[in-house]
């Protein structure tokens, strides 16, 4: 990371609880160092075996990472910085709208059956990633499933997730692969409106929401 970009980073990092006297394994690397390998890694779509000599041993980078995201201070982390870009934009800093969609995608052999399966509808044979994000595409719930659940049975979990989180959504897009008892089920359970578009709706989309994702592009949530 750039020395501008460690600022910013800096700034939002979860303080580990040996720092505060508050027990907890000493880290013998410097966060710069562990944060740059892991996104070298994330970034290259290497395996942790695979990290360059010029960074930690990959082994304690694994270990690092694993112990910050056991520990939640990983998804922390990541939350502090989606509400710095919200505030960036203009935002509140917790959404009160979001879009949710799946995607399956083909995957080999070697994929554990827990996270195969045929998905009849798109013919992929492999997991299926479900995600909900805010306006801005910013990322709120993830889960990934085998590509024989359906985008209704997969809501079902996504959406409660989502609410027990983000409390002030009111309101989530969907495509017409969410139609049916979800719909009354998020509104009765959950107090949120499963507004489902259709692609022949006559609806304003940002050219970021084509790439992927779609929403109203006149949303302020």
């Amino acid at each position: 990371m750039s020395d501008a970009e460690w600022a910013v980073v800096r700034d939002v990092l979860p303080v580990p609880g040996w720092l505060e006297g508050r027990g907890g394994q000493l880290e013998s690397y410097c966060h710069r160092q562990m944060f740059g390998a892991v996104r070298y890694l994330v970034a290259g779509g290497i395996t942790w075996r695979a990290m360059p000599a010029d960074f930690p041993a990959w082994d304690r980078v694994c270990a690092f990472f694993r112990r910050w995201r056991d520990k939640g201070l990983t998804a922390e982390f990541h939350d502090r910085l989606r509400e710095r870009v919200r505030q960036a934009s203009g935002r509140d800093t917790e959404p009160t709208a979001a879009v949710i969609d799946a995607q399956s995608v083909k995957a080999a052999a070697s994929v554990p059956a827990a996270t195969r399966g045929f998905g009849g509808g798109k013919k992929v044979n492999g997991p299926k990633r479900h995600i909900v994000v805010d306006t801005l595409g910013l990322l709120l719930a993830v889960m990934v499933t085998a590509a024989s659940v359906t985008d209704r049975e997969a809501g079902q979990t996504l959406l409660a997730r989502l609410r027990e989180r983000h409390w002030r959504i009111t309101r989530v897009w969907a495509d017409s692969g969410y139609t049916g008892r979800l719909v009354d089920l998020a509104r009765d359970a959950w107090r949120i409106a499963l507004t489902v578009v259709r692609r022949s709706d006559d609806t304003a989309v940002s050219p970021c929401c084509r790439r992927g994702g779609w929403w109203s592009a006149h949303s302020r949530g």
